[in-house]
């Protein structure tokens, strides 16, 4: 039925148990998984322009979270190659998360998209409700919702 399902993921417990979820429903199908991570565009954005940043502290904090995503994916990708399960990974940045999972799913040619209902506030956010609800009522493909 799927061929192609993208799992997005920030490494939160929750986050989790929606990959784990989208593994087993990409080896049910024989699908391939795509595993994405959205990053914050501007370390400014997150604290809501209260403090000026330095070059070395925009790239200390990109790379903080740059790090973790790195980290999220790895974890999808070792859970997927137990359960022999073709992966892609991606990373990408954008201030509109919910936006950036549906124009990776189209850019991956997805099928589905599987998400969690919440998870991380703050610097490590990704997939908050209103996140979720964002990917609900503007994707076009269907979305599945875990919690």
């Amino acid at each position: 039925m799927f061929q192609r399902i993208l799992v997005a993921t920030d490494g939160s417990p929750l986050a989790k148990k929606a990959v784990t979820s989208a593994i087993a429903l990409a080896a049910q199908n024989g699908a391939e998984l795509v595993a994405l991570t959205v990053v914050p565009r501007y370390p400014t954005n997150y604290f809501d322009g209260a403090a000026v940043f330095t070059p070395e502290d925009i790239g200390r904090i990109e790379k903080q979270w740059a790090d973790s995503a790195q980290t999220a994916l790895d974890a999808v990708a070792t859970e997927a190659r137990a359960a022999g399960v073709n992966l892609k990974t991606a990373v990408t940045s954008s201030d509109v998360v919910g936006d950036a999972i549906i124009g990776a799913a189209k850019k991956h040619e997805c099928n589905l998209i599987v998400m969690a209902s919440h998870g991380r506030k703050g610097i490590k956010r990704l997939l908050l409700g209103s996140e979720t609800q964002h990917v609900l009522t503007h994707s076009e493909l269907p979305v599945l919702v875990l919690r």
